[in-house]
């Protein structure tokens, strides 16, 4: 990318997948200035290299953690439930249109957005959910009370 392209990205929108990343950056009219797959490992390399941006994402456990990252980094990554990006999704399914879709999403005033969790929000949420995986296996209470101990 050039320096030009690179002032000129105001808001991105990433549509994270298992190895690769695709991503479409918008500029302050709204139109399209960026339009990449990168892998997961160039992702935080180029993104570090960008000046501060408005970073959409859909929220999950790999979203919790890029965007702390890339908070550290002096962007503003906001995660978003992936049931209010839908709506902004145009055409076919593909991830660059989800990607676009993203972009356009966290730019809207009454988006509502997930605050990124913490590392050890992450695992007592993942605490919480064997135990009820758990409960609902209907094992013996005493079962579930050795198990939550093991894991703490």
């Amino acid at each position: 990318m050039s320096q030009n392209l690179n002032t000129a990205i105001a808001v991105i929108g990433i549509d994270i997948g298992k190895n690769s990343f695709h991503l479409v950056g918008h500029d302050h009219r709204g139109a399209i200035v960026l339009r990449q797959k990168w892998s997961r490992g160039q992702v935080e390399t180029r993104l570090a290299n960008l000046p501060p941006c408005l970073i959409g994402m859909e929220a999950c456990v790999g979203a919790h953690h890029l965007s702390r990252k890339l908070q550290r980094l002096g962007h503003d990554a906001r995660l978003m439930p992936a049931k209010y990006v839908r709506p902004y999704s145009k055409g076919q399914k593909n991830d660059f249109r989800d990607a676009e879709a993203i972009a356009e999403a966290v730019q809207r005033p009454t988006m509502k957005f997930v605050a990124t969790n913490t590392a050890d929000r992450l695992d007592l949420q993942a605490l919480h959910r064997v135990r009820d995986r758990l409960v609902g296996q209907r094992w013996r209470p005493m079962m579930v009370k050795r198990a939550i101990a093991a894991t703490a």
